[in-house]
């Protein structure tokens, strides 16, 4: 159960699962930039609350997120003359140029899945309904997507003026492969949940009411048999070794990781579990047990 009330999404806590709803279905889900607050408190209290094990994201009602709340009409995009974005009380516009690094320049999508991608739990996306714009892109750092058969998916930047964003030129070629990630935002057109299942966007395809517990299954598998902290470094090892220029830097951190985690309880639980036959009962959590190596990344600044 959640003790904290949010504007744009709903958080809730059950055996081990955090599912995190999106909740302005009278919008269609729509993004704002309470939205974005509201996603990036969720996920830092689930880093910082070992009984949540895994996170799913959906959304209320039909849809799942139909992008960019569009309710500001022509000025939608047009952040300089938003009274209502984040970080307005900064300017990009100085002295007749634009300071590039005036966080205001900041996409809001952006700054939602880079928390996405940091997140040290593992996150299913359960794709109920509509996901265009802001609704696909947001998706992409997570770590399994499962669709509704009636899902729609969309990047459709181009149609409205702008392009990609939320981090979407760096993830998307790597999930979906560069051709087909061109072909989809080059066009912008809608399409249904087959073409998305054949494009390698999501893992699967359900009926609607079986989407849930087909993602709780999923995360159920994870929060019953494995080692937390494993869990936490496997996430964070295999993303960000998508940017590495050589293997030797995977075997660097690997090599760390596996051991350190060999001398742990968990090592040694993992083991005889399985030895004994039975369930295993990991004793590490991640807000206290990480390895003393990590992070091994220098955190990068907006600038």
């Amino acid at each position: 159960m959640s003790d904290k009330t949010y504007e744009t999404i709903l958080y809730d806590v059950e055996d081990g699962i955090l599912t995190i709803t999106l909740n302005r279905p009278e919008k269609m889900n729509a993004f704002t930039g309470q939205m974005m607050f509201d996603v990036i408190d969720a996920f830092d209290r689930a880093d910082a609350d070992d009984d949540v094990r895994a996170i799913i994201i959906t959304g209320a009602e039909k849809a799942f997120c139909a992008g960019a709340d569009l309710s500001a009409g022509a000025k939608t995009f047009d952040y300089e003359a938003r009274d209502d974005r984040p970080d307005k009380q900064g300017t990009a516009v100085k002295d007749g140029g634009i300071d590039w690094s005036d966080p205001s320049v900041r996409d809001g999508g952006g700054r939602m899945t880079l928390r996405i991608f940091e997140s040290i739990k593992p996150v299913i996306g359960a794709i109920n309904g509509a996901a265009v714009g802001v609704g696909v892109t947001m998706q992409l750092p997570m770590d399994i997507r499962i669709a509704s058969a009636k899902a729609r998916f969309g990047f459709v930047f181009a149609r409205r003026g702008i392009v990609p964003e939320a981090c979407s030129s760096y993830f998307l070629p790597r999930i979906v492969g560069i051709s087909k990630a061109l072909e989809w935002c080059y066009s912008g057109r809608v399409f249904d949940a087959q073409e998305a299942l054949d494009g390698g966007l999501v893992r699967s395809l359900h009926e609607p009411e079986d989407l849930l517990p087909a993602a709780r299954a999923i995360a159920r598998e994870i929060a019953d048999n494995t080692a937390a902290v494993s869990i936490s470094l496997t996430r964070q090892m295999m993303w960000r070794m998508l940017g590495a220029d050589h293997p030797m830097e995977a075997h660097k951190v690997d090599s760390k990781a596996i051991f350190s985690r060999g001398r742990t309880d968990d090592a040694r639980e993992g083991v005889m579990s399985f030895l004994e036959k039975r369930q295993p009962d990991y004793p590490c959590k991640p807000s206290k047990d990480m390895p003393e190596f990590y992070p091994w990344w220098e955190e990068r600044k907006y600038s």
